[in-house]
């Protein structure tokens, strides 16, 4: 166990192919008071074995590297030695597709370095990286990482709806409509992998995902749940109309909001708790067009964003949804809700598809 843990600093592993990378990475990093950089690895042989030997809390993980990638450094270390990884990925279509990858492996999070030359200015993501390696270390729960199927595994679960009420509950949405809106944040990725499958391509409510991301990686998220889902799953467009069947996710950058005539409205204005799009945004706009017929689901996420939302939901009767402690990477966006009394119902991941048939089958019972 390395001692500088009774100091109370983060113990960290930066894995780089990179010399001038590791070097920049070591010293920006190591500069806050509450890290400790104990190591430096070439790639992703050497940093199994220094992750033996020096045990460090959080490891940093590059993606291109000689000898070990670090897809597959990732797979060794959350089966042999599991602890939160933070990925330096670029920030290209191909970079964040392999990112999406690495978080359903169990990447605790990310940071998107421009990808080009070695001499690029990792100042400016230096800030970012310092927060979430503090992030991972102090509130990630390892278990939940280690212990989810990833999302190319998943196992689909049988609903428990029968045929005959998923018929009643559409022909009650085809009168007066309604929506399903699943918000998350870190860990989210991964979780979305679990329950996107596993919801029924004759759900009888659309579906509208705000995941925290920033630009130019939800749109590679949204192809990778399509190619697992029943639904069909894309980046949300300003103008789309919602329907059954079809899964809308936010892009990043964007708030998405529902117009009366249930039509998405994407839109820049300001952040909400520091981030866009912002599930409480989606979420108060969908309560004022269907009032009572919206079921949210809140999974893994640090912050509160959806509290707020949740409770508009609640206002006008709607159904809410926290995922479990148990299965969360984050529990802090299920925690607020369930803290505020706003949950009509808790559930640990591999549930929360069949509590969602559940929750639509009360809503309009």
């Amino acid at each position: 166990m390395n001692s500088s843990r009774s100091t109370g600093k983060i113990t960290t592993l930066i894995v780089d192919d990179s010399a001038f990378m590791r070097h920049v990475l070591a010293r920006d990093i190591g500069g806050d008071a509450e890290i400790e950089v104990v190591g430096v690895a070439k790639d992703g042989l050497e940093a199994l074995e220094m992750i033996r030997t020096l045990d460090p809390q959080v490891v940093t993980l590059d993606v291109e590297m000689p000898r070990m990638d670090g897809l597959t450094a990732l797979r060794r270390i959350m089966s042999e030695s599991p602890r939160p990884v933070v990925m330096l990925s670029s920030m290209t279509q191909e970079g964040s597709a392999t990112t999406l990858k690495a978080l359903e492996l169990g990447a605790a999070d990310f940071v998107g370095k421009p990808s080009g030359s070695l001499s690029v200015d990792i100042h400016n993501v230096r800030d970012e990286l310092r927060a979430k390696i503090k992030n991972a270390a102090r509130s990630v729960n390892v278990s939940a990482l280690a212990g989810a199927s990833p999302g190319s595994e998943v196992r689909r679960q049988v609903a428990t709806v029968r045929k005959s009420d998923v018929r009643k509950v559409a022909l009650a949405v085809a009168r007066s409509g309604g929506a399903l809106v699943i918000g998350c944040s870190t860990g989210g990725p991964r979780a979305l992998a679990s329950l996107v499958p596993n919801l029924p391509a004759d759900l009888p409510l659309p579906v509208l995902i705000v995941q925290h991301m920033p630009a130019g990686f939800t749109g590679s998220l949204a192809k990778r749940l399509d190619g697992i889902a029943d639904l069909v799953v894309r980046e949300a467009k300003d103008r789309d109309l919602i329907q059954p069947g079809l899964a809308l996710l936010a892009p990043g950058g964007y708030h998405m909001e529902l117009r009366p005539d249930r039509r998405v409205a994407l839109s820049q204005a300001p952040a909400v708790h520091g981030v866009r799009p912002s599930v409480d945004v989606t979420l108060m706009s969908v309560a004022k067009v269907f009032q009572r017929n919206v079921v949210v689901a809140i999974l893994t996420g640090m912050g509160v964003d959806g509290t707020e939302g949740a409770r508009y939901v609640h206002k006008y009767g709607g159904r809410v949804i926290a995922e479990h402690e148990s299965t969360c990477v984050e529990y802090g966006m299920p925690r607020s809700i369930v803290k505020n009394g706003l949950a009509d119902s808790i559930a640990a991941l591999p549930r929360i598809s069949n509590e969602i048939q559940k929750q639509i089958g009360v809503m309009i019972g």
